[in-house]
């Protein structure tokens, strides 16, 4: 089956190079000039992946994330001029999955639209074999079960996208130890830690945010200043 990647990108030529080196894939691709249209499209066919222009003409990139991801979660690669680290973290905190400045190759897109697709489908095979690991962490109220790809706080179910699940489930595994921020990273996104890296740090952000977490005292996720995070 193939993958669909749907373009949000209102400057066409950009649209048009990234849809020939997507087919080149062997994607089928869906193309927006604005967030309306890609709105629609979401809800009447979900894509498998979505690369999201900021600058659009009737609403801004970040809207249009806000709104997919308060009932979707596959995955969002931002596309953007803007080269502000606020800009980044915020794209993030939102719930994209990764940031690409422009200008960029069409072969770095084409790179990281793989990245994102094997890590989402790594994280929703429901049906993938059991194994003796554990599959299922209970921490004081806070549930998260690998086999359903699901979490719970005080029974109630907490919607997070695959990548926020892995973290989560990643600093469960390694309860009561301080897992380094470069080696998440490194667990999560399957890549190289580079200095001066936020994408860690906004998706913990967010995290914490859906965990109702106070900024100032975690009840779950703890920050050890300098080295990286833990559970207790």
């Amino acid at each position: 089956m193939k993958h669909t990647i749907l373009i949000i990108e209102d400057e066409k030529e950009i649209a048009d190079l990234l849809e020939v080196y997507l087919k080149n894939e062997g994607y089928e691709v869906h193309k927006s000039s604005c967030g309306k249209d890609a709105l629609d499209f979401v809800e009447q066919q979900e894509p498998d992946l979505a690369l999201l222009d900021v600058m659009l003409p009737d609403m801004d990139g970040f809207q249009i994330c806000q709104t997919i991801r308060a009932k979707h979660f596959f995955p969002i690669i931002m596309l953007t001029a803007k080269i502000e680290d606020m800009d980044k973290i915020m794209g993030l905190t939102i719930g994209a999955d990764d940031y690409i400045t422009k200008p960029f190759s069409p072969l770095e897109v084409v790179a990281r639209v793989k990245t994102q697709l094997r890590r989402y489908m790594r994280y929703n095979q429901s049906n993938a074999p059991e194994t003796a690991v554990e599959s299922e962490y209970d921490i004081n109220g806070l549930v998260i079960n690998k086999e359903r790809h699901e979490c719970m706080l005080y029974d109630k179910q907490i919607s997070l996208t695959p990548i926020e699940f892995s973290i989560l489930w990643h600093l469960c595994e390694n309860r009561g130890k301080v897992v380094p921020s470069e080696d998440l990273f490194e667990v999560v996104w399957g890549e190289k830690y580079l200095d001066n890296n936020n994408t860690v740090m906004a998706h913990i952000g967010r995290l914490r945010e859906k965990l109702s977490e106070p900024a100032k005292n975690p009840k779950f996720i703890k920050t050890v200043w300098g080295v990286g995070y833990k559970i207790e």
